[in-house]
């Protein structure tokens, strides 16, 4: 056809130069065994994305399913140190192997394949995103259960890479009640509704401080908008974390997995209720 521009996605002629569009999902290790992909994303940094991950990764375990966490973030890596683990990743010709941390929870960050923890990873764009496809493709993931992701801050190549890359099934984002955080994450959450991937569930991390002296709630950084925007962005699960120094205390010394945070079993419950 002589006025044909060769963009298939938006024409309805079925003619001979049609080209369907190419699936850019990434293969797995033939090796690795995966059931559910959830990535934990968030516009924002520093609002607690990698906490969550590590917390909905031990509760997990601790259900009974067998849980992973796959770290992409790559320059930012912090999971192997909330697990306490600081072993280096091994592999042989058939892939790279997980650390299980203490609970059995399998990781894979670029933390565990340095040489030095503390070294910076001083990369450009291709190789951060080729790095997070190597941790899909070439790590043999042991059955586990529930694989959960844990993005970088923002919309950019990571993200971008995870949510066509990786058969996601859900997605869970994390925010705080500033409303500067909030109008972020709902870049987040509308990039996921333009890729139609499943929005599974939305945490508020440091939505209030309990007094240890009276026990009253206090909305020290404003009041909660996390039931407002799950309700707007029809987001089925709603988690309000505490702001907690045991929580960030037993972070820093490795010991997630001896917290227990009851706010994030509805989250757990509409992640286990995802169908294949």
């Amino acid at each position: 056809m002589s006025d044909c521009n060769h963009d298939c996605a938006s024409c309805a002629q079925n003619c001979g130069e049609r080209t369907e569009p190419q699936s850019l999902l990434v293969r797995p290790n033939p090796h690795a065994r995966v059931g559910k992909v959830i990535a934990v994303c968030s516009g924002k940094g520093g609002v607690g994305k990698s906490m969550v991950t590590a917390l909905l990764a031990s509760a997990a375990q601790k259900k009974g399913l067998r849980a992973g966490v796959l770290d992409a973030d790559i320059t930012g890596p912090s999971i192997p140190k909330m697990f306490g683990v600081h072993e280096r990743a091994k592999g042989d010709q058939s892939g790279v192997y997980p650390v299980p941390s203490a609970g059995g929870v399998q990781l894979m960050s670029l933390n565990l394949l340095l040489d030095n923890e503390t070294d910076p990873v001083i990369w450009r764009g291709p190789l951060i995103t080729g790095t997070v496809k190597q941790f899909w493709s070439e790590v043999i993931w042991d059955d586990v259960d529930m694989l959960f992701v844990d993005m970088p801050p923002g919309t950019g190549d990571v993200t971008l890479t995870v949510f066509q890359s990786l058969p996601v099934d859900g997605i869970v984002f994390v925010t705080t009640p500033q409303e500067l955080v909030g109008m972020i994450v709902q870049k987040a959450v509308k990039m996921a509704q333009m890729m139609n991937l499943p929005l599974a569930a939305l945490v508020e991390n440091m939505s209030y401080f309990v007094c240890p002296d009276c026990g009253k709630e206090h909305e020290i950084f404003g009041p909660s908008r996390a039931g407002q925007t799950a309700q707007t962005f029809h987001i089925p699960a709603v988690a309000r974390l505490p702001l907690n120094a045991d929580i960030s205390a037993a972070a820093d010394r490795g010991g997630v997995e001896g917290l227990s945070l009851p706010q994030l079993e509805p989250v757990l419950a509409v992640l286990e209720n995802i169908k294949k």
